[in-house]
């Protein structure tokens, strides 16, 4: 089900303008039909076909709504299909070309994620209370609690300064800010070699060290389910709840492949085996020793101190010619990955295992000048057969024994033009390492590191199938606030 638009039940859409005579409703209508024309809608899109449908159905859904409004409609745009971009998503090589393009006709840029519902009306009055002549970053806020890793520790004295749009909810720019930006990335292309979470470094660059703006919070960006009682002052809601698109794909369907090493074969297998190895029917743990009572496969490959990437390579050459070929899904986490393959298996029902699928969540590195996507590995990396099929069909291999497995297998699928797909469900650290705000509408799929936590505590809490599960014969539930 696709139900994009926001009408309360029982009403018109003429029920969101305000109670007008109408000739002073048919220039409500010719004044909200201009103020369209100058907004540029742009879908966080990407290439699979699950994702692109998606956009394109949100995309007829802003058509539609702003059709009954007036005769201009606005620009909507998707961003995978954008030509010549291969860090389109990073959204900041985009702004030259949006200055060029909209930096005249146009009053903002409104971005939005494929889930993003949008009521256009109420979309209209929000960024109407808003001086478009003046520079402007709106969103809904999302702060660190304490400093954290994937920000590199930034504001460390006081993180909760710092606010960073939740991407969810949409977010805009002035073209005001838009042309500045463009002119900034004219004269000083973009430093950062890696891309990790996209909203935070966006908010970084346009605050430019204080000189550039903050991102303003605007109430009426949220992210409450589309059904809830909260959202009628709301301009945006989110779909809150993890994609099924049919029956959940068979456990049979999934082989797990877990990289491990001798050294944690104490600490971390016996956390995965009272998690979540219990939801796998297919599961192997690949190690440097062959432990019989786990028991663990020595592939041959010494363990490496940095990347694993000889290790990884194995493995994907080991489930296409040991595994059934009937098995369509291989998933390869590490061993201090907490990951609920129960969700994954609905979330699995969503992809074609036919189309060669690379799914996780996506990084950067060196975006701005040409360089590639991957899926970092932590969270998990799911490959659908096809895809290692062409992987190990091309030439592309290791450059070492220790390269960063997942970077090698993104600058491959790149070269074989094959793009990573995108889940935010997916996660490369811990869930204090997140927005309290940013996890609040999701179902996630994988935390990972065992850092300063219980790890079993954290799956109980995050992952399990049911929030209370039996441990040890014990029912147990802990508050999401304590972890």
């Amino acid at each position: 089900a696709f139900a994009v638009s926001v009408v309360p039940e029982g009403a018109e859409d003429e029920t969101e303008l305000p109670v007008l005579q109408k000739s002073e409703k048919s220039g409500t209508i010719s004044k909200i039909s201009k103020e369209l024309k100058e907004i540029v809608f742009i879908i966080q899109s990407q290439s699979n076909s699950f994702h692109s449908k998606r956009a394109e159905d949100l995309k007829r859904d802003i058509l539609k709504q702003t059709a009954d409004l007036g005769k201009e409609l606005p620009t909507v745009l998707l961003i995978h299909q954008m030509d010549g971009h291969e860090g389109a998503w990073t959204i900041l090589p985009l702004m030259r070309d949006f200055s060029v393009t909209y930096g005249r006709n146009s009053s903002w840029i409104f971005f939005c994620e494929e889930d993003t519902r949008i009521q256009v009306v109420k979309l209209l009055e929000t960024l109407g209370r808003f001086d478009g002549s003046k520079e402007w970053f709106l969103g809904k806020a999302l702060y660190d609690e304490e400093s954290t890793i994937i920000h590199h520790y930034a504001f460390a004295e006081n993180p909760t300064v710092f606010k960073f749009p939740d991407f969810a909810a949409g977010w805009a720019l002035s073209i005001p800010l838009v042309n500045k930006l463009a002119k900034k990335l004219k004269s000083e292309p973009l430093k950062s070699d890696f891309t990790i979470d996209l909203k935070h470094e966006i908010a970084l660059y346009i605050w430019q060290k204080g000189e550039g703006p903050h991102l303003t919070p605007v109430p009426e960006f949220c992210t409450d389910d589309v059904n809830s009682y909260k959202v009628d002052h709301c301009a945006t809601t989110f779909s809150n709840f993890l994609p099924l698109c049919g029956e959940p794909v068979k456990k049979e369907d999934v082989f797990v492949a877990v990289k491990t090493c001798q050294k944690f074969h104490g600490d971390r297998i016996p956390v995965v085996k009272q998690t979540w190895e219990r939801e796998a029917a297919l599961i192997e743990y690949y190690s440097d020793y062959a432990d019989i009572s786990i028991p663990t496969i020595d592939l041959g490959i010494p363990n490496t101190d940095r990347g694993h990437c000889g290790k990884t390579f194995a493995i994907l050459e080991r489930f296409l010619n040991h595994s059934s070929p009937r098995t369509p899904w291989l998933v390869i986490v590490d061993d201090d990955t907490l990951i609920s393959i129960f969700r994954l298996r609905k979330l699995l029902s969503c992809y074609d295992p036919k189309e060669p699928v690379f799914l996780g969540e996506r990084y950067g590195y060196g975006l701005g000048t040409g360089g590639y996507s991957y899926i970092t590995g932590g969270g998990g990396m799911v490959f659908s057969r096809i895809a290692v099929q062409k992987l190990l069909a091309s030439k592309c291999r290791c450059y070492s024994m220790d390269a960063p497995d997942d970077m090698v297998l993104g600058m491959c699928f790149s070269g074989l033009g094959i793009p990573v797909t995108h889940s935010p469900l997916f996660h490369q650290a811990r869930p204090m390492d997140y927005p309290k705000g940013y996890l609040s509408h999701q179902i996630p799929v994988s935390f990972h590191k065992h850092w300063n936590i219980d790890p079993v505590k954290v799956y109980f809490t995050w992952l399990a199938p049911n929030t209370e599960e039996s441990l040890n014969g014990k029912k147990v539930g802990y508050n999401r606030e304590d972890l």
